[in-house]
């Protein structure tokens, strides 16, 4: 057995990107098809270039790089039981306690050593019985755990 064909497309030459809100399209709108969804969100990767969709088949490996704004990494549920899962966009998990929470432009990140993880509108909303001003500054209090919200507002 031989070894696959390797195909990477760069950013540029992509034909689709993900908006800020981690909605995939091209130049003809938003994708609407949830098993493509499913199967792009599933197949983010992320390496030295940036982030890309990856498929492999008995003939190719393809790694297609594509545009984002500031991640393709987004919050889309939340598990709240004696510990918080946060579960993302590529069907993975991600401990809520894994990295640093901030605020910016009115959105909420995570910022962890493998991604910069946005919020997305639904997770907030399962987010914001647990937020709170604690002395000025917005904490999210969950299972008595306090999470402090740095602000990055410009």
């Amino acid at each position: 057995m031989g070894k696959k064909k390797q195909i990477i497309i760069s950013k540029e030459d992509a034909v689709f990107w993900m908006d800020e809100n981690g909605v995939w399209r091209n130049e003809h709108g938003r994708f609407e098809h949830h098993k493509i969804i499913k199967y792009f969100n599933e197949s983010i990767a992320k390496d030295d270039n940036g982030y890309y969709v990856y498929q492999t088949t008995d003939e190719f490996e393809e790694k297609v790089y594509f545009p984002c704004e500031e991640t393709a990494v987004f919050v889309v549920d939340i598990k709240i039981g004696k510990t918080i899962r946060l579960i993302l966009n590529t069907m993975k998990t991600s401990a809520f306690e894994d990295g640093r929470l901030f605020s910016k432009n009115d959105n909420l990140y995570l910022e962890t050593d493998a991604h910069l993880i946005k919020f997305t509108s639904q997770a907030l909303i399962k987010l914001s019985r647990f937020m709170k001003d604690q002395d000025g500054q917005m904490v999210l209090d969950i299972n008595g755990c306090v999470y402090p919200v740095q602000s990055d507002e410009d």
